[in-house]
């Protein structure tokens, strides 16, 4: 049975969470798109049924892309989700 991550990467995002996610697991072998929260209400960020955040995993790496909304634009930086 494979042993699950203790810590992943999460990348913030504007509203390109889950497109982001997509080209990258076009891109690497052995990645899928795992899981895609939506919101259940209208938030800062969207409208209900946005993608808050997506679990994926890239050559056997889980990651994490949040839409973080217009006031965290996309950068160098990453948080780190401790699972």
């Amino acid at each position: 049975m494979p042993r699950m991550q203790k810590i992943s990467s999460c990348l913030w995002f504007d509203g390109h969470a889950e497109a982001a996610a997509a080209f990258y697991v076009s891109v690497f072998p052995d990645s899928r798109i795992d899981r895609l929260m939506r919101s259940g209400l209208d938030w800062p960020g969207g409208k209900a049924g946005s993608v808050i955040l997506v679990d994926f995993t890239l050559a056997g790496q889980s990651f994490q892309g949040l839409n973080g909304g217009p006031q965290e634009p996309f950068n160098d930086a990453i948080s780190l989700a401790v699972n």
